[in-house]
């Protein structure tokens, strides 16, 4: 297990939020924590305790008023920490070359693969051949829906049709070096981890050795119990995700503690 650090950037500004609460009219979310620092300074903390493979997303959509003041920010936590941080939010291919240029070791990509609704094989393909199959994450955030979770796009507002199964993470796996997961419903509340999709998820990476430690989850994260619990049901093949409950982001879960277990 790995932790995996984040620098989320909402309307210009690190911030932590409650996911389920983004909305594209008017840029607005609940927010938990807004910092006083800017991303560069996360990326430079995270570089300086030799954490890799975080993730810098960009919450604004492309025609928001912020999203360039977003964008500027998520560019200079990447430049920051050359091949350190992955970058993600609105990319496609025509934009993805900027970010890895810019010092990603990865773009992290959903709605563009899942677009309308529904996975698009074209698009994915798109991407593979444009940023390569090592240096692209698929992000599966999700929520449950009475019969499973399915994959959420632009920023979790829209529900997919596509169900988080072994047999389609087996689909997926072929296109991508890495997963991130977020579990939308709990993502910013503080409240604990999904379980169940953190042990949907361990029973396909155990039959999946090539993604030990390539499958992030966040989501409800406020405990070393939590990340214990994590641990154990993944066998200490998930990396961790901690956001709002940080003390980073104001929060009582201290990272030195969260990586004395993590690098234990």
């Amino acid at each position: 297990m790995k932790f995996r650090p984040c620098i989320d950037i909402h309307n210009g500004a690190v911030k932590q939020i409650v996911g389920s609460t983004l909305r594209d009219a008017g840029d607005q979310a609940q927010e938990n924590f807004v910092s006083e620092v800017d991303a560069p300074y996360y990326a430079k903390l995270y570089q300086e305790k030799g954490i890799r493979g975080g993730h810098v997303i960009m919450l604004n959509k492309a025609d928001s008023p912020y999203y360039a003041q977003t964008k500027e920010q998520a560019i200079a936590a990447l430049k920051a920490y050359p091949k350190g941080l992955q970058a993600g939010g609105g990319i496609t291919p025509e934009n993805a070359k900027e970010f890895l240029d810019a010092g990603a070791s990865h773009v992290i990509v959903t709605s563009y693969v899942f677009a309308g609704g529904m996975i698009r094989f074209p698009n994915l393909e798109k991407l593979v051949a444009t940023v390569g199959k090592r240096r692209l994450v698929l992000d599966v955030s999700c929520r449950f829906f009475g019969d499973g979770y399915y994959v959420c796009t632009d920023r979790w507002q829209k529900r997919t049709d596509f169900m988080l199964t072994p047999e389609n993470l087996d689909t997926l796996s072929v296109y991508c070096d890495e997963f991130l997961i977020h579990a939308v419903d709990v993502e910013g509340k503080n409240s604990g981890i999904e379980k169940d999709l953190v042990a949907l998820l361990s029973e396909w990476i155990d039959r999946h050795e090539e993604f030990h430690e390539k499958f992030t989850y966040a989501g409800g994260v406020r405990s070393i119990s939590d990340i214990k619990t994590i641990s154990e049901l993944g066998d200490g093949h998930i990396n961790v995700t901690v956001g709002s409950a940080l003390d980073l982001f104001g929060g009582n879960l201290k990272m030195e503690e969260v990586l004395a277990f993590t690098q234990k």
